[in-house]
Formats: structure tokens, C-alpha cells, sequence
């Protein structure tokens, strides 16, 4: 049997949330194990777009300079109306006063990962471990005992801390027996990604879309190198029949004429889910982004509600480890915070987001799209929507919870 190996923090998961964990630690000098079951950092295509808050806790790691460089700036975004092509326009560069990056930028999730995962090497107190699959999970009053599968073996870690960022299906959750209450919902989502430009054909169209329309509703995302076009698809069809390129041929004729000309460079089918677990916190655990909470993608509060996590974590936990904050006190607060955010703001602004883009199907489509116009219209009720879809709202709420 392999001898125990010793750290002070076990993070479990190397997405954007746990390498961004895994950063902030190493950074204050904590040891760190990163382990990660995948091969490498996931190439998910599902979250891209990054919040002028969590831009500016991530240049606190060095990282935003290269989120800049790769991606695209989006300081626009539309909810438009498909029917009619009309385009509710927001710009996010009214509220310069309260942020150096009154904009959003696009870019695939991985580069993030990746980046902080290549970075974690020059630190001697981090470790990152791929292919590296937790089993088990065990803690009392000092420690946690974790299990973890390797191609050759078993690797025995005691951590003084475990922090879950292993995403949906999390294990250590699972582990824990903390309850992941919400609900699916019943029609799938679909992503197809394309290299042909989408506004050569839609006028007046901007990086970030939101299209309403009682028969079938759509978010068009343009990252560095590809449109996403998202759409709802019915779940109890056939996978293979909705990944079809009959069904990707129909859905871009509906949206620009020319369906059977467009080429696809991703097609990805997921279920998407409102669910937030019962605690964020037990013990020595706790959990953060998706192991934490799950909400649908309009507005793109996923991952960045997961590092938000992350940064408020780290501001509690780093403290403790230092020996001058009570852990209970301190973690509790984390667990206060988040989880109570989660719940007021972003499951809320989630749905409400959702009920707006798919409103059509109630008798409410027009009175939204008249709300949407007075919002607009409204100098300050605008500048109180921009804040909260750019989250600055949901971290004032924590920060005044005790």
C-alpha cells in the first residue's frame, strides 16, 4: 500500500473554478493537490462569456491579460426579437464608472483552464495530477482522507481541506450525501457552432444575442472562432436524430436561408437543470461552481458564479490556514454567502432570463418585450439591469450577508 501523502488543500477538478482554486492558494504559499480525472483540461463548449467583476478578480492571478488577447470584447448584447428583428440594445460601457472592463469577453472556457493549469508548474507548492480519479472521501475533526484512482494504483492523500469543483456529477457531493434539489428541464438544448459569418445575414447583429420567438427561441454567441447557435430541442427525440444534418440543415434554413450550405464545427447535445445543493459546506468540504449549484445558460452566469465561489472561498479559507480566522466562523460565512446568492440572484435571474427568451410560448411575449423597452428607455432602471446581468449586484448582496 502507498504510503499517505500530506497537503494542506485537496481540490478535486480542474475546470476554470477548480484551477482558479488551485491558483489562488498556491499563489498565498498553501499546498496545494489539483487532481483531475480527465486526460487534460476539458474542451467544454458550453460556458464563454466572462463578467467585468470575474475579469477583474481574475487579473488579481495574472490571467486576464490573456482573456483579452484571446478573446473577443463584447460590450453589446441584444434581446431581439425574431419575428420582427427588432434589437433591445444594451451596452455595457455606461457603467465604466464602476468597472475597468465595462464589457464582456468571449472566449472558450478551456483557455482559461489551460492557461492556470500550465501556470500551476512553476509553483513547488501546487500539484496537478490528470487521469487521477477521486474514489473515496472521509473526514473527521483534523482531516480528510481521500482515495484517489491512478493508472497504477491507488494514491492515498491526507488534506487538512477538500474543496469540490468536480463539476454536475460531483463526487464529492455525492460523497457527502448533500442533496441537489431544482429541477430539468424537459426539452434539451443544442449547440451547433459554425465559421460562417451570421451577420452577413442578420442585420445589426452583436456578439452576444438573445432571440425570442414563440416557435423556436435562440442564443447566438460569437466566440474568436466560431458563431454558437443554441437552440431548444425537444428530449424525447431521438439523439442522433436532433445531431442530424437534416436537423442542423432546418434549423439554419429558419435562420438565415441557407441550411444545407452550412458547415458545423461542433454539434453538442445537454440536458440543463436549475439545482442548488442543500450545502455548500460540511466540515472540512466544501463545494464550488457546478459540484454547488447548476442553473440554465442565458446570461452566462455558470462559470463565473463558480469563481466568484472560488474568490470568496479563498478570501475565508486562506485566513484559516494562516491561523488567524476561526475555520467554523469563516466557512460557515462562505457557505451563508454563496448559497444564499445562488438562490436570490442567480437561479433567480436564470429563469427569469429563460422565461423572458421562451415567454413566447405564454401569452406574455409582447408585455416582455414592452418591459425589456422600458428598462432600455429608463436611465436608471437600465443602469440597474446592467449591473445585475453583469453580476455586480449578486456580489454586493454577499457581501452584505453576515
Amino acid at each position: 500500500m502507498s504510503a499517505v501523502e500530506r497537503c494542506e488543500v485537496a481540490i478535486a477538478g480542474a475546470g476554470p473554478v477548480g484551477t482558479v482554486m488551485a491558483t489562488l492558494l498556491a499563489k498565498a504559499g498553501v499546498s496545494v493537490v489539483l487532481i483531475e480525472a480527465g486526460p487534460d483540461c476539458a474542451q467544454d463548449l458550453r460556458a464563454s462569456t466572462f463578467h467585468p467583476p470575474t475579469l477583474e478578480m481574475l487579473d488579481e492571478i495574472g490571467i486576464t491579460s490573456m482573456l483579452l488577447e484571446r478573446g473577443l470584447k463584447a460590450p453589446l448584447f441584444h434581446w431581439r426579437d425574431r419575428a420582427s428583428g427588432e434589437a433591445i440594445e444594451f451596452d455595457l460601457s455606461e457603467i465604466s464608472d464602476v468597472t475597468r472592463y465595462p464589457f464582456r469577453i468571449q472566449c472558450e472556457q478551456y483557455h482559461l483552464s489551460r492557461a492556470l493549469a500550465d501556470g500551476l508548474d512553476s509553483y513547488t507548492n501546487a500539484d496537478l495530477r490528470f487521469n487521477s480519479r477521486l474514489l473515496h472521501v472521509a473526514q473527521d475533526d483534523t482531516g480528510v482522507d481521500l482515495s484517489v484512482e491512478t493508472m497504477t494504483g491507488i494514491d492515498r492523500i491526507r488534506a487538512d481541506y477538500l474543496i469540490g469543483a468536480d463539476g454536475a456529477n460531483s463526487v464529492v457531493r455525492k460523497w457527502l450525501g448533500i442533496e441537489f434539489d431544482g429541477f430539468t428541464y424537459p426539452e434539451r438544448f443544442l449547440t451547433l457552432s459554425t465559421k460562417v459569418e451570421l451577420a452577413d445575414y442578420l442585420p445589426n447583429l452583436a456578439y452576444v444575442n438573445y432571440v425570442s420567438d414563440p416557435k423556436e427561441w435562440l442564443v447566438l454567441l460569437r466566440v474568436p472562432s466560431v458563431w454558437r447557435v443554441l437552440v431548444p430541442v425537444n428530449g424525447l427525440v431521438d439523439e442522433n436524430q436532433l445531431r442530424s444534418e437534416e436537423n442542423k440543415n432546418a434549423i439554419f434554413e429558419r435562420l438565415i436561408g441557407r441550411g444545407a450550405d452550412v458547415e458545423t464545427e461542433h454539434r453538442t447535445l445537454y440536458r440543463v437543470h436549475q439545482r442548488v445543493a442543500k450545502s455548500f459546506r460540511e466540515g472540512r468540504i466544501m463545494l464550488i461552481g457546478d459540484a454547488a449549484h447548476l442553473n440554465n445558460p442565458l446570461g452566462g452566469f455558470g462559470m463565473n458564479s463558480g469563481i466568484h465561489d472560488a474568490f470568496n472561498l479563498f478570501e475565508k479559507l486562506e485566513p484559516v490556514l494562516k491561523g488567524k480566522a476561526a475555520a467554523d466562523a469563516n466557512l460557515s460565512l462562505f457557505d451563508r454567502q454563496r448559497r444564499e446568492v445562488t438562490h436570490t440572484f442567480t437561479q433567480t435571474q436564470t429563469k427569469a432570463n429563460m422565461s423572458m427568451i421562451n415567454g413566447a410560448k405564454e401569452d406574455g411575449h409582447e408585455e416582455r418585450r414592452r418591459n425589456l423597452q422600458a428598462i432600455r428607455d429608463d436611465d436608471e432602471k437600465r443602469r440597474a439591469y446592467m449591473l445585475r446581468q453583469s453580476m455586480y449586484q449578486s456580489l454586493k448582496q454577499a457581501s452584505e450577508i453576515v
